[in-house]
Order: structure tokens, then sequence, then C-alpha cells
């Protein structure tokens, strides 16, 4: 099987960025959760749940393996929307919130994700600034149902 690689990277000038309404920007490549990054986001979060961090113990489980915490796949819509998407002309880039975020399936530690996203609206905001909204859906390989769901704001300043 050959994977498909990941989409180009959508790259726009600031004045742009309000023509992307609507606009599919494809996926990022894949990336595996390892059990050293469940347990490092265990660490820093300071949630041990034996789902997440006992690989012998969850094999009984409900998921029939450890899982990824629901946090620790949202938190790598960062670097998979950089993957994605940049802007040239901006000072300054904010993460101003999630949207109807939903953890619809559960990532298996050793499985492997990535990300589409849809531009849903841009809205200028003051201070020259742009409000981007963006539909994401964070995806298991092989499995049909999307580890995550969620509408991701940002903030672009010229």
């Amino acid at each position: 099987m050959t994977e498909a690689p990941a989409s180009a990277q959508t790259i726009v000038a600031f004045d742009e960025v309000q023509n992307l309404i609507g606009k599919n920007l494809g996926h990022s490549a894949y990336r595996e959760i390892t059990q050293g990054q469940v347990d490092l986001f265990a660490d820093a979060t300071d949630d041990h749940q034996w789902i997440h961090v006992d690989p012998e113990r969850a094999k009984d489980g409900p998921f029939g393996a450890p899982i990824a915490h629901g946090f620790l796949t949202l938190s790598l819509l960062i670097p998979m929307w950089g993957e994605l998407f940049d802007v040239t002309g901006v000072k300054t880039k904010v993460n101003y919130g999630l949207d109807k975020v939903r953890f619809t399936s559960p990532v298996k530690v050793g499985s492997r994700i990535r990300m589409t996203a849809e531009i849903a609206d841009v809205q200028d905001v003051k201070g020259n600034g742009l409000h981007v909204v963006a539909d994401l859906t964070i995806e298991i390989e092989g499995q049909e149902r999307p580890a995550v769901i969620a509408r991701f704001l940002s903030r672009l300043y010229a």
C-alpha cells in the first residue's frame, strides 16, 4: 500500500486570507502516537489514568490497548495546522480557542493520525487582524470514524 503524501501547504499573503473561505486545505502527514508521548503528556498534565499509562492493564481494558489522552490528540492540531497553512506578512499568530470539540473515537497507542482542515470563515478584527475559523478533523489511519472533530479559532495580526 502506497501512502498518500501530505497535501501541499497553502501559503497566502495576509490580505488574501479572506479569499480562502470554503477552501479545503487537504491533509497533514500521518504521525504515530507513541507510548512515550502519552507518558510525557500524562506527566505534564498529571493525568496518569491506567488506560493511558499502563499498557499491560490496558490490554484487558475497554479499548484492548492503551489510548492517547483526548487532549494530547487535540494538542497535535497545532503542528498539523502548520503543515497545512501559513500566512505571510503576519507579525503575530494567536490560538484564540476552540468550538464544538468532540472526541469521537479513541486513539490507540501505535496508531497514526492526520488532520484535514477547511477554512469556514474569516473576519476582520481590531488592530489590523483577522479572525480565522477552521473546521478540523483528526483522522485515524484505517478507521472510518475520526478521533477528533473541532472548530479551531485563530487570530493573525499584520
